[in-house]
């Protein structure tokens, strides 16, 4: 069992896949896509229908998305895709500076093949990180599929698993660091994890570049009417 796999078994990862084919996967990889409801947050909601999110995920996204340009020098595509409207998903989505936020599509493929469509990826170069049944079919068509469990829900869980749906199940459950853990995940496949922490540590000009870009990119914001794709302001 390699270091990797063990790091991660301990803390309850599951690899539905070994360690060699999920590092194949990596690198064809473009974009990196996550639900909201149930993967940044634990899906509770006030009576207002606001949520949180945590900054041990954000930071995660952060350190991903550097792994990623350590490779190949250039911003990968990162996007939300989400089945409601969360208002702290725009104010993440601003903050951490991804790429798009898609709301309110109930077929997420849909958001997916229009993510693709402007960033010039395919749905096999897109890392997914889910959690419930509105993710299924994005899940069937992306490159890369990592499910973040719950006890609630174990028929699902094993429905995922019959259909060959995930790729690696995540140890943390809804809201409580499982984007961390799937960011790390994806670093270590990459190899570079040590590069990438030292270099941020450093504040170097490596990171300081990779800093120049993120902050570069301006969020759009997306959502469906009448079955279109359409721009809106968050």
């Amino acid at each position: 069992m390699s270091h990797l796999t063990q790091v991660f078994t301990q803390v309850g990862g599951d690899f539905i896949l070994p360690e060699a084919s999920l590092i194949e996967k990596m690198k064809n990889i473009k974009g990196f896509v996550f639900d909201w409801d149930g993967v940044f947050t634990d899906a509770g909601k006030d009576f207002e229908l606001n949520s949180r999110f945590s900054e041990i995920d954000s930071m995660g996204t952060n350190l991903l998305r550097f792994s990623y340009y350590l490779q190949h020098k250039e911003i990968p595509t990162t996007a939300i895709i989400s089945g409601e409207k969360n208002r702290s998903a725009f104010t993440f989505v601003e903050r951490e500076r991804f790429h798009s936020s898609y709301s309110k599509f109930a077929n997420k493929i849909d958001a997916a093949n229009h993510l693709c469509s402007m960033h010039n990826i395919q749905l096999n170069q897109i890392a997914y990180v889910f959690d419930d049944v509105l993710d299924l079919g994005l899940a069937e068509e992306c490159g890369l599929r990592i499910f973040i469990p719950r006890k609630s829900n174990p028929l699902f869980n094993e429905y995922v698993l019959k259909h060959h749906l995930a790729d690696y199940v995540t140890g943390a459950t809804s809201g409580d660091g499982a984007v961390r853990e799937a960011c790390e995940l994806m670093i270590g496949l990459n190899g570079n994890y040590e590069t990438v922490v030292t270099e941020r540590k450093n504040f170097s000009d490596i990171y300081t570049s990779y800093l120049v870009l993120r902050k570069a990119t301006t969020p759009v914001y997306y959502t469906t009417q009448e079955g279109m794709v359409v721009e809106v302001k968050p």
